[in-house]
């Protein structure tokens, strides 16, 4: 992977900001322009929103607590990857913490 104007980014364990759903905090590590993101993410119990697809690879690893989607229930060290506009709507029963890695497909 590159990133362009890639540099030394520090990420600090405090540098948590809200995200767009109550309760949810995230702590982005990545966030590039080509489509590349790497973030932690704190969830709340609940649903995580409506029916939706990404543009992007979605990587999810569980890190503590619980997440399910449509197909399955996910725990600690679970791994889960959809491919760009694979529709799913998420959620967690307890909370849990997630490391979101998302990327461009990238043709070969």
């Amino acid at each position: 992977m590159t990133l362009p104007n890639a540099g030394n980014t520090i990420v600090r364990a405090t540098d948590w900001t809200p995200a767009e759903r109550p309760g949810e905090l995230l702590r982005a590590m990545v966030d590039d322009p080509a489509g590349y993101r790497t973030l932690l993410s704190k969830v709340p119990p609940g649903p995580l929103g409506e029916m939706h697809a990404h543009d992007t690879i979605e990587q999810i690893y569980v890190i503590d607590g619980d997440f399910y989607d449509d197909e399955a229930s996910y725990g600690p060290g679970d791994f889960v990857l959809r491919m760009p506009g694979t529709q799913h709507r998420a959620g967690s029963r307890n909370g849990c913490t997630m490391l979101l890695v998302y990327a461009p497909l990238v043709a070969r």
